[in-house]
């Protein structure tokens, strides 16, 4: 499936980097938010660009995400292995892992990793841990449920209170050779917790892009609805 301003004075220029470090995820094979039981075919390499604008015209808030560059490589069969550059960013390495079985008879496909794992401590290590289960019905497109755990000082409310564990329910299906599309959920009350619905284009057997459209849960934390774009290219 496819695949998951400088500021004048200084301290403007922090209050954006804590801004974008506490709003940024990065991520392995996706739907277009949470983690599929997809991975990068063996020996091939993924290249991800996404962005997320911001709907509101907001001088104060204008964009809720940095740029995402992430690239995935089929490492073994049913494993990959990525690294991310969230820009602009202060601490903009972010790595993640999966490990994946596809569907067999009636059981279904599943999924286990780590993503957002990053390098600076109590700052961008989310570190959320994954499980997903999915099952293809047919002509029905394919369903998804999983549950997710993660850093208890990072993923928090308004409020500062932990809300570091949540659903993941995600429906996909491909409408022809060339369109896909999905609504992909996961619950919760921390900047990750959100509604994302988008179709993608494949331009290309190897080349495709993702329209979509984010709305978060809580949004005392996630001010403004947001619409991305993301290019995926394999290799």
């Amino acid at each position: 499936m496819m695949q998951n301003a400088k500021t004048k004075i200084f301290g403007c220029l922090m209050f954006s980097q804590i801004f974008f470090i506490n709003y940024s995820y990065a991520t392995p094979s996706t739907q277009i938010w949470n983690p599929s039981t997809d991975v990068q075919v063996l020996k091939t390499f993924h290249l991800g660009i996404d962005n997320y604008f911001s709907v509101s015209d907001n001088k104060d808030n204008p964009a809720a995400f940095p740029t995402d560059i992430g690239l995935t490589y089929g490492a073994l069969k049913n494993l990959e292995l990525g690294i991310d550059l969230m820009y602009p960013n202060q601490y903009p390495i972010y790595f993640n892992v999966k490990y994946w079985m596809s569907e067999k008879n009636n059981l279904p496909a599943y999924a286990v990793g780590v993503f957002n794992a990053g390098v600076k401590k109590d700052i961008t290590d989310y570190n959320i841990f994954y499980g997903v289960l999915a099952k293809t019905l047919k002509d029905y497109g394919r369903v998804s449920i999983g549950y997710y755990k993660g850093s208890d000082k990072l993923l928090v409310d308004e409020n500062g209170q932990k809300s570091n564990t949540g659903l993941i329910l995600t429906w996909d299906k491909a409408l022809s050779s060339k369109i896909w599309a999905a609504i992909d959920y996961a619950s919760g009350d921390s900047s990750y917790g959100n509604l994302s619905l988008g179709t993608a284009y494949s331009f290309a057997p190897n080349v495709s892009v993702i329209f979509g459209y984010t709305i978060y849960n809580n949004e005392k934390i996630n001010k403004n609805d947001t619409f991305t774009t993301q290019l995926d290219i394999n290799f």
